[in-house]
């Protein structure tokens, strides 16, 4: 019996010897994670509202009035359903352009934001760098000329169902908006104009 005992603590010692330790524990008692920051960053972005496909509730394609059913808070503006474009904003919104739902034709097709309170899908924002956009969203991402500024650029993003992300760059290299849409509308560098 004393043979086995014996035995079974070498082998029980080798197969120690020779495993990887765990990750150490944090503060928190838990193992520590071997995630890259960008990889964190764009699993806490889950948590947020925009999505590729529209935001919170709000699919693309909604008309006004299941929008608005969907946002379920009051919004200003109205939609023109033969029109080509018409935003709605929030009304908790302070400027025009921090925050704006396009519709063309009557259509929810895209939506805009121009404050660092709000994250992207993937989990860009506002006042994120060049280099820190492409940490989160890799070879994925186009990069073409502002079209009126010099020194600007358009960093998109699509996500391969036809919808697409929009981060523009100031001349410093941080992303100063960003928008989420689809097709030809997100392209429209104008917006409503």
């Amino acid at each position: 019996m004393k043979q086995v005992v014996m035995v079974l603590a070498c082998v029980l010692a080798l197969a120690a010897c020779s495993s990887e330790p765990p990750p150490a524990p944090t503060a928190s008692g838990r193992p520590k994670s071997t995630m890259t920051a960008a990889q964190v960053k764009a699993l806490q972005a889950q948590d947020a509202l925009g999505s590729y496909t529209g935001y919170g509730a709000a699919s693309f394609g909604m008309n006004e009035d299941a929008f608005r059913a969907a946002w379920r808070a009051d919004l200003n503006g109205a939609v023109d359903p033969g029109g080509d474009c018409s935003l709605l904003q929030p009304t908790w919104n302070k400027a025009l352009g921090d925050f704006d739902f396009m519709f063309d034709h009557g259509r929810f097709v895209r939506y805009d934001v121009g404050t660092p309170k709000e994250i992207a899908p993937g989990g860009g924002k506002v006042g994120m760098s060049v280099a820190q956009i492409h940490a989160l969203y890799g070879s994925g991402l186009q990069v073409l000329p502002h079209k009126y500024q010099l020194n600007e650029q358009y960093l998109r993003i699509a996500d391969g169902k036809g919808d697409v992300l929009i981060f523009e760059t100031d001349t410093s290299g941080k992303v100063s908006r960003w928008r989420v849409g689809i097709p030809p509308q997100i392209d429209n560098e104008d917006g409503c104009m």
